[in-house]
C-alpha cells in the first residue's frame, strides 16, 4: 500500500527550480532516504510533505487525501529537525510531552505516553533531568520520542545526525532503523550520506539538481546505477570513458579492450559511456599464474596504499589512467607503493552506464 504520492511537484524561488516535476510514491511502513548533495532539493521536497513549504505547482496525497495546500499542523506528521529543536527550559519528560499538551490530551494519558516513550528510548531514568545536560545521542532519541509522541502516521528526519561524531552517528543509525521497524512507522529521511542512506533506508531516492535522478533498494542502486551521477554519489567506483565496440566489449582510450559479461546492458546514451567497476570487485595479484588466463587483466603500479587494518585501499597506475581497487592484507600480502601488479576486472562486474 502507497501511504504518500507526489505527482509533478514542484518548487521555484524566482526563476530557480529548487524541486522540478518529481513523481514519487512513498510506501507505507517503509524507511525512504532522500539522497544528493547539497542544493539538490532534498529538503525542500520534505519541507513541501511536511507542509512548511508549499508547492508553485503539482500536488500531494497522503492516504488518498490531498494534502497540497493544508496547513502543517493539520497534517498529523512527527518531524525532526537537523538542529533538533529541542526546548533548553524544559526537562526530557517535558519536551516529550509538549506535542500532547498542544493537542489537550488529559494528564494522565500524558504522563502513560511519556513514560512508554522513554522506555522505548532507553533514557527512562532521565525523565526530569534539562536536555542541556543530555549528550548528543541522548537528545536525538529525545527529539524522536517527542517527534512520535501524538502517533503521527509520517515521520519525517531532516539530517538528524550530521552533528554527530562519527562513531556516534553510526550507533545512531542503528539505533533509529531498529525503532522504525518496530513501530512499523512509514519514515522518510534526509541525507547527504551515501553510508547512512545504505544503512538504514529499505528504499533510496537520488536527486539531483531538484529531479530524481534514480529510484530503488540501496543495493540495486549501489550494483546498478543508471548514470555517471548516481555511481559516483553511491559509494566508490572507477568510473572510465569507453567506447562499445559493439562484440561484447569497450575499449579504453589508450585503445585497450575490456570484454563484458554475456548479454551485459548497453544504456542508449548520446552523451557517452562509461565503465563502471567498484574496487571490492577488482582482484589484485603480484604474481598470476602462468597458466592463469584471466580475462581483462591490466599491468600496473601501485602508487598509494590506504591502509585502514582490515582493509586496504590500493592506488594502481595502468599507463593512462588509475583504478581503486579494495582488498585485504590476506589476499594481497606485502602490498605496497611502487609494487607492479595485475589487476583484473571480472566481466560480470563490469557495467556500462550513461556519462551524465
Amino acid at each position: 500500500m502507497t501511504h504518500l504520492t507526489m505527482h509533478a511537484v514542484t518548487r521555484r524561488f524566482g526563476a530557480a527550480h529548487a524541486v522540478d516535476n518529481v513523481d514519487l510514491s512513498v510506501p507505507d511502513g517503509k524507511l525512504v532516504c532522500f539522497l544528493g548533495p547539497s542544493g539538490c532539493g532534498k529538503t525542500t521536497l520534505l519541507r513541501m510533505i511536511a507542509g512548511l513549504e508549499t508547492p508553485s505547482s503539482g500536488s500531494i496525497q497522503f492516504a488518498g487525501r490531498d494534502i497540497t495546500r493544508v496547513p502543517a499542523n493539520q497534517r498529523g506528521f512527527g518531524m525532526v529537525f537537523q538542529s533538533l529543536a529541542l526546548f533548553p527550559h524544559m526537562t526530557v519528560a517535558q519536551n516529550v510531552a509538549y506535542p500532547l499538551k498542544l493537542r489537550k490530551t488529559a494528564k494522565d494519558q500524558q504522563t502513560r505516553r511519556v513514560a512508554e516513550l522513554l522506555e522505548l528510548i532507553q533514557l527512562p531514568h532521565m525523565a526530569d533531568r534539562p536536555v542541556t545536560q543530555l549528550s548528543g545521542g541522548q537528545r536525538q532519541r529525545v527529539a524522536i520520542a517527542r517527534a512520535i509522541a501524538s502517533q503521527p502516521k509520517l515521520l519525517l528526519l531532516d539530517e538528524p545526525l550530521s552533528a554527530l561524531d562519527a562513531k556516534l552517528r553510526e550507533a545512531m543509525q542503528v539505533e533509529i532503523r531498529l525503532l522504525q521497524q518496530r513501530l512499523g512507522i512509514t519514515t522518510i529521511m534526509v541525507t547527504h550520506d551515501q553510508r547512512e542512506a545504505m544503512t538504514m533506508a529499505d528504499e533510496i531516492v537520488v536527486m539531483e539538481k531538484g529531479r530524481i535522478a534514480q529510484v530503488g533498494k540501496p543495493l540495486d542502486i549501489y550494483r546498478e546505477p543508471v548514470s555517471e551521477f548516481v555511481a559516483d554519489f553511491i559509494g566508490l567506483g572507477n568510473i572510465l570513458p569507453v567506447t562499445y565496440d559493439g562484440a561484447g566489449g569497450v575499449s579504453l582510450p589508450g585503445g585497450l579492450r575490456i570484454a563484458l559479461a554475456p548479454g551485459a546492458r548497453v544504456p542508449k546514451s548520446g552523451a557517452g559511456l562509461r565503465l563502471l567497476i567498484r574496487p571490492e570487485d577488482i582482484c589484485v595479484k603480484t604474481t598470476p599464474a602462468a597458466d592463469d588466463a584471466a580475462p581483462n587483466r591490466l599491468a600496473g603500479t601501485v602508487t598509494f596504499i590506504r591502509d585502514v587494518g582490515a582493509s586496504l585501499e590500493a592506488t594502481i597506475d595502468c599507463a593512462g589512467f588509475t583504478l581503486t581497487a579494495a582488498t585485504t592484507p590476506r589476499e594481497t600480502p606485502g602490498l605496497a607503493p611502487g609494487l607492479p601488479v595485475y589487476a583484473e576486472l571480472p566481466p560480470h562486474a563490469c557495467k556500462l552506464i550513461a556519462a551524465h
